[in-house]
């Protein structure tokens, strides 16, 4: 098992990582395979795996009102196992505070040590689905720092409630950064003081969210640096390819597209045109983040493999 963080210490060209989200309940994970297979000459390090709220439905049954939490994409773990089988490429489950108590999220902690899956992205997580704010549950956690320090801790061997001997477990924790701020924090400089937290309980580096500018990046690093953040910074960012995508990523995940993207896509003729256009874009952004000296690359894929795949093929440098 590697650590992420060892990865890109170490590493003297560019770490590459992707992010896939599991299939809907039902759905085969084949699709995920046969992507993964696609992108497999691009020598990518490490897989991202999403985790998902489950929504809460309540059922009368046999004249008693129950609570039925019904989950659309079940298999985090399962699917990060199955990768690090088949494929020998390490994998990060994500973690949320969303759905799970203190005592709960220690079992899952539990389960992933002996899965040896011992790379962990901590995230607060979405409000769960038809909920317009996050709410925690009762005796969960309210912030992704109150995530990564029970990681921490059980790192130093530290559970909930007092046992003898217990053992050390050996995670590797990343934290989600926003360099456009995250959509709850009512500014920039107060949102890097909580990621400050988040490295200060533990967070080894951190992964972005999305982003379309280069100066956005560069600009949040920087100020990262300047309040004392000094673990490795990953951009994420996500290929657009089509008219559908300029609307549903900002309204998702509440980051800006420039202008001089929308336009390419928006003035194509063809879907073809705009495929080719949005995936020059996104290619010379990376190339910018490349010269920048970044220590890897994070691509949200979300399962999809072609427009990755079209992304990495026009990637250039001696480090890439």
């Amino acid at each position: 098992m590697a650590k992420i963080v060892d990865k890109l210490n170490k590493n003297k060209k560019i770490t590459l990582s992707l992010e896939i989200t599991p299939p809907d309940r039902g759905e085969s994970i084949d699709e995920i395979f046969r992507n993964i297979e696609n992108l497999l000459p691009f020598d990518p390090e490490f897989i991202n795996v999403t985790y998902h709220q489950p929504h809460v439905v309540y059922e009368e049954k046999n004249g008693t009102i129950i609570r039925r939490p019904k989950r659309k994409k079940p298999g985090t773990v399962g699917i990060c196992t199955a990768i690090k089988n088949k494929f020998h490429i390490e994998t990060v489950s994500h973690l949320i505070c969303g759905g799970f108590s203190k005592y709960e999220t220690e079992d899952a902690l539990i389960d992933l040590h002996y899965l040896d899956i011992k790379n962990i992205l901590a995230l607060r997580g979405d409000p769960a689905p038809g909920q317009k704010n996050f709410i925690s549950e009762k005796d969960g956690h309210s912030y992704a720092f109150q995530l990564i320090n029970q990681i921490s801790k059980m790192n130093k061997g530290i559970y909930i409630d007092e046992l003898d001997n217990p053992f050390c477990t050996d995670f590797c924790i990343g934290a989600a950064g926003y360099p456009e701020k995250h959509f709850e924090s009512p500014n920039i400089d107060k949102d890097l003081l909580s990621l400050k937290k988040k490295v200060e309980m533990g967070a080894e580096y951190i992964v972005t969210q999305m982003f379309f500018d280069f100066e956005v990046f560069k600009n949040f690093v920087e100020k990262a640096r300047d309040i004392g953040i000094k673990v490795p910074i990953i951009p994420g960012i996500k290929p657009i390819t089509n008219k559908k995508l300029l609307s549903n990523i900002p309204k998702t995940f509440y980051v800006n597209i420039p202008r001089k993207l929308v336009d390419s896509i928006e003035n194509a003729r063809t879907r073809e045109q705009a495929f080719k256009n949005g995936t020059l874009y996104m290619a010379n952004l990376a190339n910018k983040l490349i010269e920048y000296r970044i220590p890897g690359l994070h691509v949200f894929t979300m399962g999809k493999g072609k427009s990755t795949k079209a992304l990495l093929e026009m990637l250039s440098g001696p480090n890439w």
